[in-house]
């Protein structure tokens, strides 16, 4: 997952929005497919029509078939603002993406602010800007991520770490990667490995053996493919079972490690997002919930 832009809907406009959903669900909306177990949606993927219709674009997640989604990338809203609009939905989240920063500045305002959303886990999009530049810099950021991680055990919730590419990157003068360093330096039960199995990839590390290699410390995973044709700069994704990902190796490893959750994201691509969508949860079902 890339860094996430702020995005542009003012409150007045997401609440009015909600509000006319709301009156819509009450009064006759299309009854939603049943639910699919252990896979959810990254809202991430649907940051951009999100900018136009948070409702209708919850909406349309839900008729695809999602019922659980990770908040991320979405309106700034309050909590029970985000409860609200997830409800209306038919829709739960089971993760966010969130920074550990503010754990650390109000712990106990930022726990009864997911608790009112209804998820037990939270990570963070990669590690803290001041702790990445050198292997001390980066043993005091595990120290910090194991500090919150502690304290959130302690309340029945779960961190994790979600990583790029760049943390199989290793420090002048340590043979380990960075986040072998990162899961050596943090107690298994204070911290553990949302696997993003494309990024993963892209860093030329086999996606099953690294699931593998991080047996029962990977409760949630990112399911997310890469487009055989890449884009001029970066890479380019697409849905899930049209890229080059080996699924089938994937899947047989992470029921092997223990993975609870599996996460559909994609950061980009060359089409529609919700055809997309739609044709990853029809995938993922099938090979997942068959």
């Amino acid at each position: 997952m890339p860094k996430h832009e702020s995005l542009k809907l003012t409150r007045r406009e997401t609440l009015a929005a909600l509000g006319a959903f709301a009156l819509t669900a009450r009064f006759g909306a299309a009854q939603a497919p049943a639910p699919a177990h252990n896979i959810a949606l990254q809202l991430y993927t649907m940051r951009d029509p999100a900018k136009k219709d948070l409702p209708g674009t919850l909406k349309r997640c839900r008729e695809m078939g999602w019922e659980y989604v990770q908040w991320s990338g979405m309106p700034n809203l309050s909590a029970e603002e985000i409860r609200a609009a997830l409800d209306t939905a038919g829709l739960k989240a089971i993760s966010a993406h969130i920074g550990i920063e503010p754990f650390e500045t109000d712990f106990a305002a930022q726990v009864a602010f997911w608790k009112v959303v209804g998820n037990k886990n939270v990570a963070p999009g990669g590690m803290m800007g001041d702790c990445r530049d050198s292997l001390d810099a980066w043993k005091r950021g595990a120290a910090r991520l194991n500090a919150v991680g502690e304290k959130l055990r302690a309340e029945g919730m779960r961190l994790s770490y979600h990583n790029h590419d760049q943390e199989f990157q290793k420090f002048e003068g340590d043979d380990r990667t960075k986040l072998d360093i990162l899961y050596a330096e943090t107690d298994p039960q204070n911290l553990f490995a949302e696997i993003d199995t494309a990024w993963v990839q892209v860093a030329g590390v086999n996606p099953a053996e690294f699931v593998r290699k991080m047996k029962g410390r990977c409760p949630v995973i990112h399911v997310k493919d890469i487009a055989e044709k890449k884009r001029l700069r970066g890479v380019q994704f697409c849905a899930v079972g049209k890229g080059t990902m080996k699924w089938d190796e994937v899947f047989a490893a992470t029921r092997e490690a223990g993975v609870e959750w599996y996460v559909y994201e994609q950061d980009n691509t060359t089409g529609d997002i919700f055809e997309d969508a739609a044709a990853t949860f029809a995938f993922m079902k099938e090979k997942l919930l068959a």
